[in-house]
């Protein structure tokens, strides 16, 4: 499957929260949505990642827009890393990695020398129409936040 890239529709999907709300992409229309992947909860990097779109939350949200956090952990670590961090935003649940596929971060990974399969950090801005209006593979937990927000209308 091609990578998605920015104009493209995004993927819609329908998933379940950490706390167990469904969210459609379909029922986000007419705001901004910060759709990020992250491997990982409570690891060094996908902290960092979350902190940061944490401490931009309220000028993300001043654009108008939404952020949403996607891994494959369970519910119970989505919601202790939320509690533990203070994270203001849903994480969705990706068990089946359904949500990773479709936007093309699933795939094979490497961690010292061990091969597996995993999500690849990235993250979509989806504009207010479904639209992408930016996209990073593999971004630095550290870059996400603040490039997520410059390419927010």
């Amino acid at each position: 499957m091609p990578l998605l890239k920015a104009g493209d529709a995004a993927p819609d999907f329908t998933a379940e929260t950490d706390s167990g709300e469904t969210v459609r992409l379909a029922g986000l229309r007419g705001k901004q949505v910060v759709l990020y992947f992250y491997p990982r909860d409570n690891t060094p990097g996908c902290t960092a990642q979350a902190c940061a779109f944490r401490d931009s939350y309220a000028a993300i949200e001043a654009k108008d827009a939404v952020v949403i956090g996607v891994s494959t952990d369970t519910a119970r670590s989505h919601q202790k890393f939320r509690e533990k961090y203070s994270l203001p935003f849903p994480l969705l649940l990706d068990r089946e990695h359904e949500l990773a596929e479709a936007y093309g971060v699933w795939g094979e990974r490497s961690f010292m020398g061990r091969k597996y399969m995993g999500i690849q950090r990235s993250h979509f801005v989806i504009g207010a129409d479904g639209k992408l209006l930016d996209v990073q593979y593999g971004v630095k937990p550290n870059e996400s936040a603040p490039k997520a927000l410059t390419a927010l209308a």
